[in-house]
C-alpha cells in the first residue's frame, strides 16, 4: 500500500507540477504580447490591447497562486507514513471506490485501479477526516464502509 502511496503523491505533484508551469508560462506569454503592443494611430487600440493582456496576466497570476497551494499542501504530505485514521495522505479504501487524501487532482490510476485524489476540504474529504477502519460514513444517501486506510 505504501508504493501505491507514493505512486498517487507522484502523480498529484507531476499534476501541481505541470499546472504551475503551465500558468507561469502563459504569464508570461501575455506580459511578452503586452511589451509588444505598439502604439498605433488607433490609440484605443493599443490602450485595449494592453487591457486584455493585463487582465490575461491577472487572471492566471490567481491560478498560478492556487496551484502553489496546492504543491504546498503536497509538500505537508509524507507519502511514506502509515495512517491510522484518515488524514491527509491517508489512502482509504471502500468497496465502492478508492481515495487518496491530498490535493483534488481526480481520478488516477495505478496497477488498473481507480483512486480519486480529493482534498480534505472536500465534501467527502470532510466526512471521512478521523474515521478509522470499520467505520462508515453515508455520503449521496449511501452508507459507505471503510475497509483499509494506509
Amino acid at each position: 500500500m505504501i508504493e501505491i502511496k507514493q505512486q498517487l503523491y507522484s502523480r498529484c505533484l507531476d499534476y501541481v507540477t505541470q499546472r504551475i508551469d503551465t500558468f507561469q508560462k502563459a504569464i508570461t506569454t501575455a506580459q511578452r504580447s503586452a511589451n509588444e503592443e505598439t502604439k498605433s494611430s488607433a490609440g484605443d487600440k493599443y490602450e485595449t490591447g494592453r487591457a486584455m493582456m493585463q487582465l490575461e496576466i491577472e487572471k492566471n497570476t490567481i491560478q498560478l497562486a492556487e496551484a502553489i497551494k496546492l504543491k504546498k499542501a503536497l509538500d505537508e504530505i509524507n507519502p511514506v507514513a502509515p495512517t491510522t485514521s484518515v488524514m491527509p495522505g491517508s489512502l482509504v479504501i471502500t468497496a465502492q471506490s478508492n481515495y487518496y487524501i491530498s490535493i483534488s487532482a481526480g481520478q488516477l490510476q495505478v496497477d488498473d485501479k481507480t483512486y480519486f485524489a480529493i482534498s480534505p476540504a472536500s465534501p467527502i474529504g470532510t466526512l471521512l477526516k478521523g474515521l478509522n477502519v470499520g467505520d462508515t460514513f453515508v455520503f449521496k444517501a449511501k452508507t459507505i464502509r471503510i475497509d483499509h486506510i494506509a
